[in-house]
């Protein structure tokens, strides 16, 4: 897995961030096939746990809630962008203290979830996570259990905007403007491939909106 975590856009990421939420409440609407069928491995039985990873959403609480399983919540990316995580390191550039950050983040006993909505994470995320994030998620995903990850093409350019997820209906995504992070790398079918090499099966939708979906089981 090492070597495709460049950042292709070029640049330091941790001085490119600018955190502050947009003032849009416009949402776009987008069906999802990977979603759809994300909700369809779901769907039965009642009281499985489901890790959502993006922004608080009261739609996604009340959609996993409504189904009978239990909504968990934690904004990965935003919590990488906490400044007393960036240290000092040769050449006055800065790196992120990876140990803290796992220490402090997706904190969860083993195998404990049943599901994962990743959304695309991994594309906004600092590279030194990438790779300790989904270790982790791994750790603590059920086996058989399902993660849907969205991986934006090179189509999709460096000024792709970023976007809150929250659910609409099993097949349909409302998409909102959200916090002004930077895509910082594109990964291929190959690299989502080795990104995910410890689970069981990878499945891809590809979207009109230069955006990959994966459904991956554990």
């Amino acid at each position: 897995m090492v070597g495709f975590f460049k950042n292709i856009f070029g640049g330091d990421a941790s001085s490119k961030q600018n955190a502050s939420p947009s003032s849009s409440d416009e949402r776009i609407s987008r069906r999802s096939t990977g979603f759809e069928q994300f909700t369809r491995g779901i769907a039965q039985p009642e009281g499985l746990r489901v890790l959502d990873l993006g922004p608080t959403s009261p739609a996604n609480i009340q959609f996993n809630t409504g189904l009978g399983h239990r909504a968990y919540n934690e904004d990965v990316l935003l919590a990488s962008h906490d400044k007393t995580l960036m240290l000092p390191a040769e050449e006055g550039m800065s790196t992120l203290d990876v140990r803290r950050f796992m220490d402090e983040n997706l904190v969860y006993e083993k195998e404990l979830f049943d599901a994962v909505l990743m959304w695309d994470v991994p594309d906004y995320l600092h590279e030194s996570l990438v790779k300790p994030v989904i270790e982790r998620i791994h750790s603590i995903t059920k086996p058989g259990g399902l993660l849907l990850g969205f991986f934006h093409t090179k189509d999709a350019g460096p000024q792709a905007p970023y976007y809150r997820y929250h659910i609409k209906s099993r097949d349909t995504l409302e998409l909102q403007r959200g916090p002004q992070f930077h895509l910082q790398r594109v990964f291929n079918n190959r690299h989502i491939e080795n990104l995910f090499h410890d689970f069981q099966n990878i499945k891809f939708f590809l979207g009109r909106d230069n955006i990959r979906e994966v459904l991956v089981v554990r």
